[in-house]
């Protein structure tokens, strides 16, 4: 089950064409269909006809409550033209962003053309066809969404998939700007979370090569690893691990692998992005979560300040995982899935390029987009998010920092993986790269993934840190401190 086609029509991504055909921003013009994905059949755009019924016209429409119900015929041949004049006449720059919402869903590079050509009569700027153009220059002005537009993305996306209509609706709290909240290409758990995935015992893992990545977790005393090969066409786990149940998920596009508590909740993939970081949800609620914060942002539990517990992990390689876990246990390659499990086939072309597959409203110039960090926020200090350079820590293999009052020291080891102890009075003052700290004191430390243990009998905790590309840490934490 482990090899064979994507079911997607391509073996090298999950997103399929998206990934498949990507191509630097230049080109990535929307005058032919530019994400390639779900098709507008001559049965969707019949549907499309009917999606928003609209009111009668009334004197005065001064919110353009009609011209909204109306908009998603424009993805409609037999009524684009009149909806079109429609629009025009009627114009409010709220509308920028359902036209940004309608156009990649679109078959017909020419009339694209035409709403491009409306969006530049009506903000005067000269932007082409490049959609991640326009989306930059809406997300950086102040938010001017329509009352309605919770409503439009419902009954647009909706005919996607029915599952969608639940996420969107001008009731439902929404914490985060709704015009950064963009459909990734599938549909509702169209990448599969892993379910429990079998596992087998590292001794048995003959597929894995000696350099291939793995994100490896241990919940006490359980020891899993999970490879990055396999995770890139799920991008999420939910499994019972030690005894707790955790929620592991991998952001391919922003580089962000980071392990949850689960709280009580069943999550999936949404099918939805926000500033390229993938939402999840819950299935009791349909609550929208930001995987990055581990809060829900939109729905019903977007009211209740729920915060995710972060658990430790660390992404390392399969040979150095194995050698300090020889008793660990291992994804199988029989996950249930037909996908080509071969390690970087993934998401290929977007890792060997430092272009984006959807643009971010905010960046940072000071590191590269995909430039590696290790991103560290803590309970007790939320608001004071820390990014600490890859290449920096690979030339300073013993860090020392704070956070607020946390003190703690990063120690990365030969394979390049990172793990974070809280230090408080204890100063580190050697490390053999391995398994072996010495304090200033003369005090040997001993490394192990819950804790360091001094030959006294102390023990140092180990901090929640995962690594991310630089580009998806900022855009979720503009506050953040770099170390480079």
């Amino acid at each position: 089950m482990g090899s064979g086609t994507s079911g997607y029509g391509s073996s090298r991504s999950p997103r399929a064409a998206m990934a498949a055909s990507f191509r630097p921003t230049s080109a990535r013009v929307i005058a032919v269909n530019a994400h390639g994905k779900v098709g507008l059949a001559a049965a969707w755009v019949a549907l499309l006809s009917l999606a928003l019924a609209a009111p009668p016209p009334t004197a005065a429409d001064a919110k353009g409550d009609e011209v909204v119900h109306r908009m998603p015929q424009l993805l409609s041949p037999e009524h684009r033209d009149d909806v079109l004049k429609l629009v025009r006449k009627r114009w409010q720059p709220e509308f920028v962003p359902m036209i940004l919402d309608l156009i990649p869903l679109s078959r017909d590079g020419s009339w694209n053309r035409e709403l491009i050509g409306l969006l530049e009569e009506k903000t005067g700027e000269k932007l082409g066809y490049d959609v991640e153009q326009w989306y930059a220059w809406l997300w950086a002005r102040e938010p001017r969404l329509h009352p309605l537009y919770p409503e439009l993305k419902a009954a647009v996306y909706g005919l996607l998939d029915p599952k969608f209509r639940g996420y969107f609706s001008k009731d439902r709290t929404t914490l985060v700007r709704l015009d950064e909240v963009r459909w990734g290409g599938v549909r509702q758990d169209g990448i599969p979370p892993l379910r429990s995935p079998p596992t087998i015992p590292a001794a048995e893992a003959a597929y894995l090569g000696e350099g291939d990545v793995v994100f490896g977790i241990a919940v006490n005393g359980d020891a899993r690893a999970y490879p990055k090969r396999i995770l890139a066409w799920h991008e999420m786990f939910t499994d019972e691990v030690g005894g707790e149940p955790v929620t592991g998920v991998y952001c391919t596009l922003c580089g962000t692998m980071i392990l949850y508590q689960s709280g009580g909740h069943r999550f999936g993939t949404s099918g939805f992005l926000y500033r390229s970081n993938k939402l999840m949800y819950d299935q009791a609620t349909q609550s929208l979560w930001n995987t990055i914060w581990g809060r829900p942002v939109i729905g019903p539990l977007a009211d209740q300040e729920i915060t995710l517990e972060r658990l430790s992990v660390v992404t390392t390689t399969w040979g150095e995982w194995r050698r300090r876990h020889p008793e660990s246990r291992v994804v199988s390659l029989d996950t249930g899935f037909r996908r080509d499990y071969s390690e970087g086939t993934a998401y290929r072309e977007y890792f060997a390029t430092d272009e984006l597959m959807f643009g971010v409203g905010p960046r940072d110039r000071r590191l590269a987009n995909k430039a590696e960090v290790l991103g560290l926020v803590f309970a007790r200090h939320p608001d004071q998010p820390l990014a600490i350079s890859a290449r920096f820590l690979e030339e300073n293999p013993l860090h020392h920092d704070r956070v607020g009052e946390v003190r703690f020291v990063v120690l990365t080891d030969a394979s390049g993986a990172n793990r974070v102890y809280e230090t408080g009075d204890v100063v580190v003052s050697e490390w053999d790269g391995d398994a072996t700290a010495i304090d200033d004191l003369g005090m040997r430390w001993t490394l192990t993934e819950d804790e360091l243990r001094a030959a006294d009998g102390r023990t140092l905790p180990r901090l929640p840190s995962h690594r991310a590309f630089w580009f998806g840490w900022y855009a979720a934490y503009t506050h953040t401190r770099l170390v480079d």
